[in-house]
């Protein structure tokens, strides 16, 4: 039996958003596909500033779970970690919120195409 070919879904750029904004809907919404993800976002977020070590302490995770999902976030845009001594301070990044909204809300149909 021969491999399953992957399949290959054509981009709509008439549909509203652009190619490179479906990839940037897709990143940013998998690296929230887990629960502590999102809440270490909602963390970040609603604490309004930077936080230094106390992730782990907030998260019932092990400190290397946890890193491995601060590290997603990070790559993907959602936090910013800077080194303070021996330790992290990690911060979230409104502005990625902001544009996981905007994107979503492309999502939602429009009267354009629920009429045809």
């Amino acid at each position: 039996m021969a491999p399953k070919q992957p399949i290959s879904i054509p981009l709509d750029p008439g549909a509203g958003n652009s190619g490179a904004d479906d990839e940037d809907l897709a990143r940013l919404a998998k690296a929230l596909a887990h629960p502590a993800r999102v809440a270490i976002v909602r963390l970040l977020l609603t604490g309004g500033e930077c936080i230094c070590g106390g992730i782990v302490d907030r998260i019932p995770l092990a400190q290397a779970t946890v890193s491995q999902h601060l590290k997603v976030l990070k790559e993907a845009g959602w936090i910013k970690g800077e080194v303070d001594g021996p330790r992290v301070c990690y911060c979230a990044c409104p502005e990625t919120l902001e544009r996981f909204v905007e994107l979503a809300r492309g999502l939602e149909p429009t009267m354009e195409r629920n009429s045809s």
